[in-house]
C-alpha cells in the first residue's frame, strides 16, 4: 500500500497513522513527524512557507516512494508533506513505513526523509523579526543525502 499526498491545508498526523497501521500487515511501522519549529531569542521562527513546482511535485514524491519500495521490503509506506503558509507547531511532513521487520522500516523512512529535506521539490523560507528569508539544506543534510548512492 502506497499513500503518497501534497497537503495543500493541515493535516491531522495521529489520524493519518492511525488510519496507516489499520491497513498493516507489518511486524512494525517506523514514521517520521516534521514540525515547524520556533527557535528562540531573535532567530524565533513566526511563520514557515514551503513553494513547490506542481507539475513535478507530486510525480517526484511517488517516484521516490517507488524507490525506497524497490529498495526494502516494506508492506506499506504513506508520505504526506504539506504546501504553503505554515506556523511553529504545525506538520510539516509525514512518513511512515511498514515492514515485516523493522530494519526495512528504519532506513525506508530515514531514506525517503533524507530525500524530502535536502532533494526535493520544496523551496523553503521561515519569517522572523528580520523578515522573510529563504532556507537552503545545510553541510550535514547533504552528508546525509549522500548515504543512499546505491539505492536506485
Amino acid at each position: 500500500m502506497r499513500d503518497v499526498r501534497l497537503a495543500h491545508a493541515a493535516f491531522e498526523p495521529a489520524h493519518e497513522l492511525q488510519r496507516f497501521g489499520d491497513g498493516q500487515d507489518a511486524g512494525g511501522i517506523v514514521s517520521f513527524l516534521g514540525k515547524v519549529r520556533a527557535e528562540g531569542g531573535d532567530n524565533s521562527v513566526t511563520a514557515l512557507e514551503l513553494r513547490h513546482y506542481a507539475p513535478l511535485t507530486l510525480s517526484g514524491m511517488d517516484q521516490l516512494a517507488m524507490r525506497a519500495e524497490r529498495h526494502w521490503r516494506l508492506t506499506g509506506l504513506l508520505v504526506i508533506h504539506r504546501e504553503g503558509i505554515m506556523h511553529p507547531g504545525d506538520p510539516i511532513v509525514l512518513v511512515a513505513c511498514g515492514a515485516r521487520h523493522r530494519r526495512d522500516a528504519f532506513e525506508a523512512c530515514d531514506f525517503v526523509m533524507d530525500h524530502l529535506k535536502s532533494e526535493s521539490w520544496f523551496w523553503k523560507r521561515e519569517q522572523t523579526a528580520q523578515g522573510w528569508h529563504w532556507v537552503e539544506p545545510r553541510e550535514q543534510d547533504r552528508d546525509d543525502l549522500s548515504r543512499w548512492a546505491d539505492v536506485g
